[in-house]
């Protein structure tokens, strides 16, 4: 499943199948994308990471506003879980910062998420962009459940 959002950020991140940013000739982010399996290996929407990472790129080429400079590859894995992606604000300035957080439950991923931003010092104007659970190589296992 490929979703995308077009915002203006300097982004890092960590988690997901794949999250690919654009960025314009000043720098700016200006669009991202995001790859998740909907399916467990094997099924019909199943990416490992590669590939994920792959169709994230390509996606983004496609759906992205004019003026792309380039392209980087912010967060992937093969992991089975909940994935929250969100975006912060530092304090008295206009630099926001994205982080994609991953955990066994969708409160676990926003937790996650907001704790990175935190410490990349985007303390203001937390918020969930997107929310998604994503198939990993050991299939419908979330983190932290039984092996």
């Amino acid at each position: 499943m490929l979703v995308t959002v077009l915002l203006g950020a300097t982004v890092m991140a960590k988690g997901g199948d794949a999250v690919a940013v654009g960025f314009n000739q000043e720098g700016v982010w200006t669009a991202a994308t995001y790859y998740c399996s909907a399916t467990p290996p094997g099924g019909a929407d199943y990416k490992d990471e590669a590939a994920a990472r792959q169709a994230a790129a390509q996606d983004l080429r496609k759906r992205a506003p004019e003026g792309i400079v380039r392209t980087e590859l912010i967060a992937s894995s093969d992991r089975t879980g909940h994935f929250a992606y969100a975006r912060g604000r530092e304090s008295g300035g206009e630099k926001d910062f994205h982080a994609v957080g991953f955990g066994a439950s969708k409160e676990e991923a926003k937790r996650d998420a907001f704790q990175q931003l935190t410490r990349q010092g985007a303390k203001v104007r937390q918020k969930v962009i997107y929310e998604y659970f994503s198939n990993g190589s050991e299939g419908r296992r979330p983190l932290g459940g039984p092996k």
